[in-house]
């Protein structure tokens, strides 16, 4: 078991979008999730955890300590079965192989009855991403000239531009906000390491480095402030710590970060030590 954080951590994560969509909901043809209610942006903890899991597979590659457990294409059952005896055994194991069981838990009952691994709570937890104001959900027309098969290249030979019609969406601009918590209690039963927090911190900053593409737009870390507190139960509420980042916007329609006023109340209560990441 490797040597597990002692301290518990409370974090705030801002980041942009500018002409992208940053999390599709497939429930509604892939627009920006957004609240029902208030039309403020949403983005999933599952969709920041998959640029975490993507950032560690492409500094590590799939080898332990820190291979990566979801993934595209991994069967997992037959990795559950083979890694031990018994539920204690796997998740021991487990834990020591995937950094992502480590980091964030896993549900490992995937086999058939005494072939699982029982349900792992991992120390790092993500709350939903939410805008700090409105988003507009833009809907844009893209045109392509080639076309998939023959019948449609002779349907479109009449026409003077050939072309074939799709959507794509996108939010104009909106900064993000993400608070996550890091539980010590937690991390002595998966054995969750300093070196893990460091990598954590790590793939925060550089998540959207290696994630480009033409639908996500720009994308941007633009803070990361982390409240460690002295010991394993922490010295302060999470809401408290929270509320010293107020964000205030300068302008009724925020097309940039420099749109924003970002300030930080460091008098923290004792016990906490205030880290400004980014």
């Amino acid at each position: 078991m490797r040597n597990p954080i002692k301290n518990r951590y409370d974090f705030v994560y801002l980041y942009d979008v500018k002409d992208g969509n940053p999390n599709g909901d497939p429930d509604q043809a892939n627009l920006p999730r957004a609240d029902a209610e208030n039309q403020e942006g949403i983005v999933t903890d599952v969709c920041i955890k998959r640029k975490v899991r993507n950032y560690i597979s492409l500094k590590h590659g799939h080898t332990s300590p820190y291979n990566i457990f979801i993934r595209q294409g991994n069967v997992l059952n037959p990795i559950i079965k083979s890694s031990g005896k018994d539920i204690e055994e796997r998740q021991k194991k487990l834990t020591e192989d995937y950094y992502d069981i480590r980091t964030f838990g896993a549900v490992l009952s995937t086999g058939a009855k005494g072939e699982g691994a029982g349900t792992l709570r991992g120390p790092v937890q993500f709350a939903f991403s939410r805008s700090e104001d409105r988003i507009y959900q833009a809907e844009h027309s893209i045109t392509r000239c080639a076309v998939t098969t023959e019948e449609e290249a002779k349907a479109q030979e009449s026409r003077e531009h050939a072309s074939t019609f799709g959507r794509k969406s996108t939010v104009p601009y909106a900064l993000y906000r993400m608070h996550g918590f890091i539980s010590a209690v937690d991390a002595a039963k998966t054995g969750f390491s300093e070196e893990d927090l460091n990598l954590l911190w790590e793939s925060l900053l550089n998540a959207f480095e290696h994630d480009r593409a033409a639908a996500r737009g720009e994308m941007n870390p633009r803070k990361l402030i982390v409240f460690k507190h002295s010991n394993h139960l922490g010295n302060a509420r999470s809401g408290e710590l929270f509320d010293k980042v107020v964000i205030e916007s300068k302008t009724n329609l925020p097309r940039d970060f420099k749109d924003y006023n970002i300030s930080i109340d460091e008098k923290v209560p004792a016990g906490i030590e205030l880290i400004i990441k980014l």
